[in-house]
């Protein structure tokens, strides 16, 4: 597939690491299935392929995350335990379909000649942009601009969510037609599910799709509501539009499966109608769905780019969380935001449905959830949405009564116990030697729960469903397990299956052991912060689950005791009992043959040699991995490494990450990119299903867990970073216990931040290492010493210094101060010098709200906006009247040294009027970039203008310089990471680097190294 490869044709300086974009009309026939799926938009509760609209039934395919389909399982052989029923994903209707009619003829894409084509998926909006050029059957021509958001809705977590929303906006442009000119926008309610064909990954023949029940259209909406044949599940969906001046509404039509509005207009050449169309989508189970009105009012006035704009805030705030920088590899940089966007997409937000393997853009495995998504997804969302990741966390603790009666029909007492792939909560494995064999699900689960925990210290999320969750689940292990006087009394679990899915039903995999004992730990562990911190909430849930000390004391004592296989003949980790006792694979590959194996080979055959699937002992040394020895994991890596297809794209991240750990830099760095492209690149030949959400998750942990050697080590952060060769320096950022840190790697030594929140205390290649918030800490790699510090605020080679203006590089504040007092005089706020001094640094709607705590009135949102425009016109007319005198003294020279020496220069205030302020001051040609306040999450004294200087001029943070006069804008500069040069008074200014009296004592020389 390397000719298909993303950006394979783009050249590093072209492309846009933000975005992922497709040229060529050649691309619209190549891989139709494939593209659905890699430009899908989702919210965790809808997902829309990324077809076009014009494509009638291969416009792609929508889902959400609540609607399935639920039939039983046939067996000719059934026996008491075995999976009675499946859930199946169904394709809701599809409402991005709209026809162009040219008088009365309608366009088809497979009879029109495609032009020019261009489809752009921005990672930091959202937005699903799409240009395509056609000339019709009859020879006209056209241009046709398509755009989409899908807004995340609510908070994540919050209960019961709003419907989905989808906005479309669709534009026509005639190049060379006049005349009549319809658009025609569609429900379809006719898609069905794909057939399996031979591939047990994709789906099933026999589920139908949903029934269409009622349909309604006139000139103000239209909708279709639909039911599912046995779930009882409904789900409705309707449309509204908004329409250009020249198309007006026409006719509505409904059908047996398909509603539609039509809207006709004239077209001259040159001239171009647009509509924007607003769809929302709602389900319930045994009950109608609601509130597509309310939310489509609501959505009417604010149109397509005030959805745009909603999209785009929520992205901004997670980018701000989980952004990562690889110096010099723009194209590993867009995989990674490529994978991290779709990851946030498709991840479960509202507690109640679950994380599906495929995410929201497809068919494949049936929609099912399985351990992929705590063993890989959640740990990603952990450190870079904690938010989402309670809420995934939360669809368990919503379906643990259903893995209880899984338990009980597993002949368990009690306890519960997970289903291995399922949708509602129900085991749908009708293979359970694959399937409900797989205790480590129960791990998996346990393991996400503590990894949230030590992550965020939400001591009410394990009160309210994570205590609930470990026990319930820790007592499936005493059921399944005994301690084996052939074994001198060790903890042993018999008749399991791992990971490894060519291996079944065996007795002590070394995965599910190791993973056991972590579980029971983490349980007591629980149990006894519990007693410590919240006694109620602790006497209760143990009332409740007849839980009690005795109990909890044999779980510490399976722990104790739990038997871990080992070979002593090659010093490693033995897979299980009888794995090593097998032949090795006799069947090399043939030239055609198809992979993975299970394709060609019956189980029988694969379970009797030494053929692992995927990851499995090596995956135990990864996630628990702390209490073994460098030269066991590296002699059970080279091992296992030998022995393993990689079939399943789970596998390539885990060996990726333990072969940084023990040494293999290599390797670790093809696994990496077997991970990071395997949807991109279509790496399996199956990204047309849907995209592999634990692959998409193994990119950021090969990147994080392995080449950063992250690791949380009895609820601490460590870290052992190393730097590939191939790159000059990456970085990363990600949150801890409310705060954000940014880790940087370069060739020489590490540099950690800590952006916001307290001091933390982390370990760097074993050392005990105090991070002071708004510090930069340099530690040195493993067997390095850190240079001695020279006399200059920044030692390394600096590469940008990027200022404020207002009180750095002139003297604006009085014409600030004198334009605040006549807003505050006119509107009767008490306003003075001492007021003015908590304005310095924020910006204009926070100084605002700062005047206003004094008002006597309220104000709203519109007032405010009113209040502001006024004191900007105030502001705006005085600095009309700058000029090259008013800059302070010094500035010209300073600017001038900067750029003789190669220093790149940018700016970073919080004012808006600053490129005219610069243009006033004739020093505009002098700066290589201007920061946009608009254009950031957040204001001074949170980082992000820095940041975004930093990235638009091309310079790590960690090499650049920022200069303030404001307490707020000297944090903002040491929580970016950068060294801080303070123009004031030292007292206030106590974070800054060095503190100068004026700008003209900045003499580069002395506090720059080059």
């Amino acid at each position: 597939m390397a000719g298909d490869s993303w950006a394979a044709n783009q050249s590093p300086q072209s492309l846009d690491p933000w975005q992922l974009s497709q040229q060529g009309c050649a691309e619209l026939e190549r891989n139709r299935a494939r593209d659905g799926t890699l430009f899908a938009l989702a919210n965790g509760q809808l997902g829309v392929r990324g077809g076009l609209e014009e494509a009638g039934a291969d416009s792609g395919g929508s889902f959400m995350a609540s609607v399935y389909e639920q039939h039983p399982i046939h067996y000719h052989e059934k026996l008491p335990g075995f999976a009675r029923s499946t859930d199946t994903r169904v394709p809701v209707a599809e409402a991005t379909r709209i026809q162009i009619w040219l008088g009365g003829e309608c366009l088809e894409l497979s009879s029109a000649d495609c032009q020019y084509f261009e489809r752009v998926l921005d990672f930091r909006s959202g937005v699903l942009r799409r240009r395509m050029q056609l000339r019709t059957a009859s020879g006209q021509s056209l241009l046709v601009d398509a755009e989409r958001v899908l807004p995340f809705t609510g908070q994540a977590g919050a209960g019961d969510q709003p419907p989905s929303l989808l906005a479309i906006r669709y534009r026509v442009q005639s190049l060379d037609y006049s005349g009549p000119m319809s658009l025609v926008s569609m429900i379809d309610g006719q898609r069905q599910l794909a057939g399996q064909g031979d591939d047990p990954r994709i789906g099933v023949h026999s589920v139908r799709g949903l029934a269409t029940v009622a349909g309604q259209a006139d000139a103000l909406a239209a909708s279709l509501l639909q039911r599912t044949h046995h779930s009882g599940i409904s789900v409705a969906c309707q449309q509204r539009h908004r329409v250009a001046d020249g198309l007006a509404f026409d006719t509505a039509v409904v059908e047996a499966q398909c509603v539609s509005q039509r809207y006709r207009g004239q077209l001259q050449p040159g001239q171009a109608l647009w509509l924007e169309k607003l769809v929302a989508y709602a389900a319930a189970r045994g009950a109608q769905p609601s509130g597509l009105d309310e939310a489509l009012d609501a959505a009417m006035p604010q149109g397509f780019d005030g959805m745009a704009a909603s999209q785009a805030q929520s992205l901004d705030r997670f980018w701000a969380r989980a952004d990562i920088d690889i110096e010099g590899d723009p194209r590993t940089e867009q995989a990674l935001r490529f994978n991290l966007f779709h990851l946030l997409q498709s991840a479960g937000h509202d507690g109640h449905t679950g994380t599906a393997a495929k995410g929201l853009t497809g068919e494949g495995y049936e929609g099912h959830c399985f351990w992929d998504t705590e063993a890989f997804v959640l740990p990603v969302m952990v450190f870079t949405a904690p938010e989402v990741a309670r809420s995934m966390l939360q669809y368990r603790h919503a379906t643990l009564d259903a893995a209880r009666a899984h338990a009980r029909e597993m002949n368990h007492r009690s306890g519960a116990l997970y289903a291995w792939r399922t949708i509602a909560g129900g085991e749908c494995s009708a293979h359970y030697p694959s399937g409900s064999a797989a205790y480590h699900i129960n791990a998996a689960v346990a393991y996400g729960v503590g990894l949230y925990w030590d992550a965020t210290g939400d001591i009410d999320f394990i009160c309210q469903a994570g205590a609930e969750i470990l026990f319930e689940t820790a007592r499936i292990w005493p059921q399944v397990g005994h301690f084996n006087p052939r074994r001198n009394g060790a903890f042993c679990i018999h008749e399991v299956t791992g990971p490894d899915e060519y291996t079944a039903m065996v007795d002590n995999n070394f995965y599910t052991n190791r993973m056991a004992q972590q579980h029971l730990r983490r349980a007591v562990q629980i149990w006894e912060l519990l007693q410590r911190k919240a006694p109620q909430a602790a006497a209760e849930l143990a009332t409740r689950l007849h839980l009690d000390a005795d109990e909890v004391a044999g779980w510490a004592l399976a722990a104790a005791n739990m038997y871990l296989p080992h070979d002593e003949r090659h010093g490693i980790v033995a897979q299980d009992d009888g794995f090593l006792d097998k032949p090795h694979w006799p069947f090399p590959p043939q030239p055609g043959e198809h992979r993975p194996l299970l394709l060609d080979y019956h189980p029988l055959t694969l379970y009797r040699y030494q053929i692992c699937k995927q990851a499995d002992a090596v995956m135990a040394l990864v996630l628990a991995g702390d209490d073994f020895d460098g030269d066991c994991k590296r002699r059970s890596f080279d091992y296992y490494e030998a022995v393993t297809t990689h079939d399943s794209t789970l596998s390539a991240c885990v060996f990726g990450i333990l072969a940084g750990e023990v040494g293999h830099a290599d390797k670790a760095w093809h696994y990496f990119n077997e991970s990071l492209r395997v949807d991109l690149d279509d790496l399996h030949r199956n990204t047309g299903h849907g995209v592999h959400m634990a692959a998409m998750a193994g990119s950021w942990l090969g990147l994080v867990q392995g080449f950063a050697g992250m690791r949380v080590r009895d609820g601490e952060l460590t870290f052992a970073p190393s730097l590939p060769a191939a790159w000059p320096a990456y970085a990363f950022t990600l949150g801890w216990r409310g705060r954000r840190l940014r880790l940087r790697v370069e060739a020489d030594a590490a540099f950690y931040t800590v952006l916001d929140g307290d001091a933390l205390a982390i370990h760097h290649h074993g050392q005990l290492v105090l991070l002071k918030p708004g510090r930069t800490h340099r530690a040195a790699h493993a067997g390095d010493h850190p240079p001695d510090a020279s006399g200059s605020v920044f030692p390394r080679r600096c590469q940008a210094v990027i200022f404020d203006l207002d009180g750095v590089l002139t003297d604006t504040a009085h014409t600030h101060y004198q334009a605040w007092k006549r807003l505050a005089d006119e509107i009767g706020v008490p306003f003075d010098h001492q007021i003015n001094e908590r304005l310095k640094g924020v910006d204009r709607m926070s100084s605002l709200e700062i005047i206003l705590e004094r008002s006597q009135r309220q104000y709203s949102t519109a007032e405010k906006q009113q209040l502001a425009a006024r004191k900007n016109q105030y502001y705006v007319s005085a600095i009309s009247q700058f000029g090259p005198d008013d800059l302070f003294p010094g500035v010209a020279k300073l600017l001038r040294d900067l750029r003789q020496a190669g220093i790149r220069i940018g700016l970073a205030s919080a004012s808006r009027n600053a490129p005219l302020l610069l243009q006033r001051l004739g020093i505009a040609a002098a700066f290589d970039h201007v920061a946009d306040p608009a254009a950031v999450a957040f204001p001074k004294p949170a980082p992000d203008i820095f940041l975004a200087a930093a990235q638009a001029l091309a310079v790590p943070a960690e090499a650049c310089i920022g200069v303030e006069d404001a307490v707020a804008g000297i944090q903002a500069i040491k929580r970016a990471g950068m060294a801080a040069i303070g123009i004031g008074e030292p007292a206030q200014l106590v974070d800054a680097d060095r503190v100068l009296a004026t700008i003209a004592d900045f003499d580069i020389h002395q506090l720059i190294a080059f």
